[in-house]
């Protein structure tokens, strides 16, 4: 089939670089207009950019896909599909019509939970224990189309934002080369989403990484590992940003310890034991251990490597 191909991040390379693999012909790449990105400010690429200028593919950069000098410039392609992965514009209803095949998106979720901004993020931050990705026929609304074709995902125990990430844009470009071979072929089916049983998502922000520890220990546990990496999970340490990488709720014998520590006055947010590996913290519910953190203006590291560094007194409150 020819392909036209929407998308921009990381997470839409791999669909890009299987269907340039594939027997289909991508016949254009559409992504959004270049940006300035990283610390010298430089205009820079898209991921999805990059794939294509390499692979010698056509790249279209509109600041807006409908308008109608977008639309007849896709029209000239005479696409049999064209596919979306996480392109960052809301497609009109002529281009939703246009190709033979429709509009196909891949989604970072088991639709239609988690529809809108960051379902990968949001899974882990729940606490879900299957995530997955669905392939979706795409309609006017927000990834409430018709579902094509789903996979799910086991998280692991200790599953952050970015390893789902990394799974799921793998599965997902699996399951496109599916989807397009049932569309192909005649096998697709389409199963209306149950629009009662959806929920929506928020994005990300870069100023939601701050740690409350008057949540739960398990709670803080989980909003580690849901922003990280980005925008990561952070708190203060003597005027400066400490980052929290990896922690971990303190298991039955931890937990006996850090009570026999603790002051009767000892408030949420506050140290209640150092041993030589770990710091222990007081949160609204248990106690939780920090294992792996990042101070402002040093590099990434262990718990136990920091405190050879760095003292840490107990009633230290963050």
């Amino acid at each position: 089939m020819k392909v036209i191909f929407m998308g921009t991040p990381d997470f839409a390379v791999p669909s890009l670089e299987k269907l340039i693999e594939s027997k289909h012909e991508v016949v254009l790449v559409v992504t959004q207009p270049d940006k300035p990105r990283g610390r010298g400010n430089q205009v820079s690429f898209s991921p999805v950019k990059e794939v294509a200028v390499k692979a010698g593919i056509p790249v279209f950069q509109p600041d807006r896909i409908k308008t109608a000098e977008s639309v007849a410039y896709l029209k000239e392609f005479d696409a049999d599909v064209i596919v979306v992965v996480a392109f960052g514009q809301i497609l009109s209803k002529e281009i939703l019509d246009m190709p033979r095949y429709g509009c196909v998106n891949v989604h970072g979720s088991l639709l239609p939970k988690y529809r809108g901004a960051a379902p990968i993020q949001w899974a882990v931050l729940n606490g879900d224990k299957v995530s997955g990705v669905t392939t979706m026929r795409m309609d006017e609304g927000l990834d409430t189309g018709d579902i094509m074709m789903k996979e799910e995902y086991v998280l692991a125990e200790d599953e952050t934002a970015g390893s789902l990430f990394d799974r799921l844009m793998e599965c997902g470009a699996r399951l496109l080369l599916e989807t397009l071979q049932a569309l192909e072929d005649g096998s697709v089916t389409y199963t209306p989403q149950n629009h009662e049983a959806a929920t929506k998502t928020r994005l990300i922000t870069k100023d939601m990484g701050h740690l409350d520890f008057d949540q739960t220990a398990e709670e803080i546990e989980r909003f580690v590992r849901g922003m990280s990496p980005w925008p990561s999970a952070h708190t203060r340490l003597s005027g400066k940003t400490l980052k929290v990488w990896k922690c971990k709720v303190a298991d039955a014998q931890e937990d006996e310890r850090c009570k026999e520590h603790a002051a009767a006055d000892c408030a949420t947010g506050e140290v209640v034991l150092v041993d030589k590996q770990h710091i222990f913290v007081k949160t609204g519910e248990g106690f939780l251990r920090l294992d792996e953190i990042q101070l402002e203006g040093k590099r990434r590291m262990s718990c136990e490597e920091f405190l050879r560094g760095y003292r840490v007194e107990e009633r230290t409150s963050f």
